[in-house]
C-alpha cells in the first residue's frame, strides 16, 4: 500500500468520479443555460424586430406633441387677440350709450323746453317786447372822478414808466387792454 502508482490510480479515479457526479448533477442546469441562451437569442430578434419602429414611433409622438403645443399656443394667442378685439368694442360701445344718452338726455331738454314755451298762456311776440336797459352797477353810481384820474392809462405800460417801477407780470397783448378798458366810460 505504499506503492505511489496505486494511490495515484485510486485518486485519478476518485477525481473522474466526483467529475461525473459533478456533471450529471450540473447536467439540469446546462440544460437550463441552453433554454435561457436561446430565449435570449429570442428576445434579441424580437428587439431587433421590434425597436427600431417603436424608437419611429416614439419620434413621431414628441414631433405630433411639439405641433400641438404650438397650436394651442397660436391658439391661446388668438384667442386672447379676440379678447382684446371684443374688449375694445365693448368699450366703444360704452361711449356710442354715453353719447346716445347724453344725446337723448340734450334731446328731451330741448323738447321739454320747446313744450313749456309753447304752453305759455301770455306769450308776446318778440317785436313787442321793450328795448332792454343796461343795468346800472353800483360801481358807476358811486364814481369818484378824483380817484380814477390816476387810474386812466390805457396801457399798463405808460403807468410803470410814469412810476420808474418794473412789471411784475409780463404785459398784456394789446387787445385785452382794449377789453379791460372797453368796460370803463371815459367822461
Amino acid at each position: 500500500m505504499t506503492d505511489p502508482v496505486f494511490w495515484l490510480g485510486l485518486s485519478i479515479l476518485l477525481v473522474a468520479a466526483s467529475l461525473s457526479a459533478v456533471l450529471i448533477a450540473a447536467l439540469p442546469a446546462f440544460q437550463a443555460l441552453a433554454r435561457a441562451a436561446r430565449s435570449l437569442e429570442k428576445l434579441a430578434d424580437t428587439l431587433s424586430r421590434e425597436f427600431p419602429p417603436t424608437l419611429e414611433s416614439i419620434r413621431m409622438t414628441g414631433l405630433e406633441i411639439s405641433e400641438l403645443t404650438d397650436d394651442v399656443s397660436e391658439g391661446v394667442q388668438s384667442a386672447g387677440q379676440v379678447v382684446k378685439q371684443v374688449d375694445r368694442s365693448i368699450d366703444s360701445a360704452k361711449k356710442q350709450a354715453q353719447k346716445v344718452q347724453s344725446t337723448t338726455g340734450n334731446i328731451f331738454t330741448g323738447f321739454k323746453v320747446a313744450w313749456n314755451t309753447f304752453r305759455r298762456p301770455n306769450r308776446r311776440p318778440v317785436d313787442r317786447l321793450p328795448p332792454s336797459t343796461p343795468p346800472i352797477s353800483p360801481i358807476k353810481k358811486h364814481s369818484n372822478r378824483e380817484l380814477e384820474a390816476p387810474y386812466s392809462y390805457s396801457n399798463p405800460e405808460d403807468f410803470y414808466e410814469e412810476s420808474g417801477r418794473e412789471p411784475e407780470t409780463p404785459p398784456y397783448p394789446k387787445s385785452e387792454y382794449k377789453t379791460l378798458n372797453s368796460n370803463r366810460t371815459e367822461g
